[in-house]
């Protein structure tokens, strides 16, 4: 009987034991892209984060969050002080130099607003136009090599970049087709439009990643599987539902 309470305390220690050494993954996000990741009274909320807790309880680990600046996010990872980064990522070469990219866990368009006089997004329409955009993103990128003859404005992030918009410093601001229609339903966002087309342009990726360090493959063979499941098991259509009046995926 001893011997069978002492194999059982044992068997009792081993568990707690594994379980105070749970896996713990750390997440960053950037906390300033609404409705994708912001924050609410200093706590980490939104799509990503939302996504990101979805497929941790797949992965069945732990996971803490950080809000990290976006121009400081991708050296963050390089710097291990996380292990993956749920920030509404697009893929570029220049970014899958430093990290790996796993498949996408949503789609949208790159797209310019602004006021409805302005009716063509070309760059030879615009050329003249002050253009805000967040500093650091593939949009500003692509600014840059397109729109030479326009001027851009950076933002640290999403809201600045909205402001410079909105206090008349930008004539137009170019984002994510989503996050803009956020803005444009509330009341500063509704004086805009869209205007033109969304941007067609293969250096636009219109997807977005989770990202982990360079060489990491099998971490994002985990959370690739774990983002299957949770499209599979409805929890992602649950998510989407909760943020967006369609499906974005």
């Amino acid at each position: 009987m001893f011997r069978r309470l002492g194999i059982a305390l044992g068997l009792a220690v081993l568990f707690s034991i594994n379980q105070g050494h749970a896996e713990t993954l750390r997440i960053a996000t950037e906390g300033a892209y609404p409705p994708f990741n912001f924050l609410e009274n200093g706590e980490l909320k939104g799509f990503d984060v939302e996504i990101a807790k979805a497929v941790c309880v797949k992965m069945s680990v732990e996971c803490t969050f950080q809000a990290v600046p976006w121009n400081d996010i991708i050296k963050g990872l390089e710097d291990n002080h996380y292990d993956l980064i749920v920030a509404s990522m697009a893929y570029s070469k220049e970014r899958a130099a430093r990290i790996d990219f796993s498949e996408p866990y949503y789609r949208s368009h790159s797209v310019f607003v602004g006021d409805e006089k302005y009716q063509d997004s070309s760059p030879d329409a615009l050329a003249g136009v002050r253009i805000a955009v967040e500093s650091g993103t593939i949009q500003a990128e692509y600014l840059k090599k397109a729109y030479g003859k326009s001027t851009i404005l950076l933002g640290e992030d999403q809201p600045a970049a909205r402001r410079l918009l909105t206090e008349k410093k930008a004539d137009l601001l170019i984002g994510d087709a989503i996050e803009l229609l956020t803005f444009m339903e509330t009341p500063e966002g509704s004086l805009y439009s869209y205007v033109g087309d969304p941007v067609s342009s293969d250096f636009l990726q219109s997807s977005a990643h989770i990202t982990a360090h360079k060489g990491n493959q099998a971490l994002l063979a985990r959370v690739n599987a774990a983002l299957k499941e949770i499209k599979l098991n409805g929890t992602y259509d649950r998510i989407n539902d909760a943020y967006f009046p369609f499906s974005i995926y």
